[in-house]
C-alpha cells in the first residue's frame, strides 16, 4: 500500500500506460480519478479497479479544455477532499517531418502533449499547496531527450514538457510539491501498435534489451515518483527505455 491515503488524478487512463497506472495506483491504496475522452473504455478500467477492491472514479475529459480541468479538480476535491498526485499522461502521436506538417496538426500535438499538462498543473498545484505538498509526474518520452526522425511535433512537445517540469520543480519546491518527468522508450500500447509491424527492426536496433516495454514497466516507475519513497526527488528525469538513450 505504497500510496495509501493519496488522491491521484491520472489523465489518458482509458488505455496503455494510463490504464496501467490507474490500476496499479489503486492496488497500492490511492483513490484514483481516471480521466480520458474515451468514456466507455475508461468506465471499463474503473469498473475493473472497483471489482478488485480499489477506489476510483471515471471522468470524461478533454485535457486541452481549461473549463474541463477546473471541473475535474473541483470534482476530485468534492469527492475526496484534496489532490496529492497529478499524472499528466494523456498524449497523442504525430509522424511528420517539419516540412510536411500542417500547422493545425502541430498545434493539436502541442495542445494535448504540452498545454494539457500546463493546465493540469495550473489547477492541481493550488490544491496541493492546501494539502501541504504533492507530486506532479509529467509523462514525457525519450523523444524529449534525443532526436527521433519524422516525429518533430511530438519530440518538440515532449522536450518542452521535460524543461517545463524542471522549471516547475524550482518554482514549487518550497511548497513541498515535487515535479518530475518520466521518459518511456518503446512501450507496446494502442498508440504505438500501428507502427510496431513496420518499425520493429528500427525499435529493436536501438533498444538494448531483447524485448519492448510494457505499460506496467512505466506504471511502477510512476508509482515510485508518486510515493513518499521519492520524497527527495524533484526536477529529475526517470528514463524507462530499455537502454535506448544509453547509446
Amino acid at each position: 500500500m505504497r500510496l495509501q491515503g493519496k488522491v491521484a488524478i491520472i489523465t489518458g487512463a482509458a488505455n496503455g500506460m494510463g490504464a496501467a497506472e490507474a490500476k496499479i495506483f489503486a492496488k497500492e491504496g490511492a483513490k484514483v480519478v481516471a480521466t480520458d475522452l474515451n468514456e466507455s473504455k475508461l468506465n471499463e478500467i474503473v469498473d475493473e479497479i472497483k471489482a478488485a477492491g480499489g477506489v476510483a472514479v471515471a471522468i470524461k475529459q478533454n485535457v486541452t479544455s481549461e473549463e474541463e480541468w477546473k471541473a475535474v479538480v473541483d470534482q476530485t476535491v468534492a469527492l475526496y477532499g484534496k489532490v496529492d498526485v497529478l499524472v499528466n499522461n494523456a498524449g497523442i502521436a504525430s509522424v511528420k517531418t517539419i516540412e510536411n506538417i500542417e500547422m493545425s496538426e502541430w498545434n493539436a500535438v502541442m495542445d494535448v502533449n504540452l498545454n494539457g499538462c500546463v493546465l493540469g498543473m495550473k489547477y492541481c498545484i493550488p490544491e496541493m499547496k492546501k494539502a501541504g505538498g504533492g507530486s506532479v509526474i509529467n509523462i514525457s518520452s525519450i523523444g524529449g531527450i534525443v532526436g527521433m526522425a519524422g516525429s518533430s511535433p511530438y519530440t518538440a512537445a515532449k522536450g518542452a514538457l521535460r524543461a517545463l517540469s524542471k522549471s516547475a520543480a524550482v518554482e514549487y519546491g518550497k511548497d513541498k510539491i515535487r515535479v518530475n518527468s518520466v521518459h518511456p522508450g518503446i512501450i507496446v500500447t494502442p498508440m504505438t501498435a500501428p507502427s510496431m509491424e513496420t518499425a520493429m527492426p528500427y525499435y529493436q536496433a536501438y533498444t538494448q534489451l531483447p524485448y519492448m516495454g510494457e505499460p506496467e514497466d512505466v506504471a511502477y516507475g510512476v508509482v515510485f515518483l508518486a510515493s513518499d519513497e521519492s520524497k527527495f526527488m524533484t526536477g529529475s528525469e526517470l528514463v524507462i527505455d530499455g537502454g535506448w538513450t544509453a547509446l
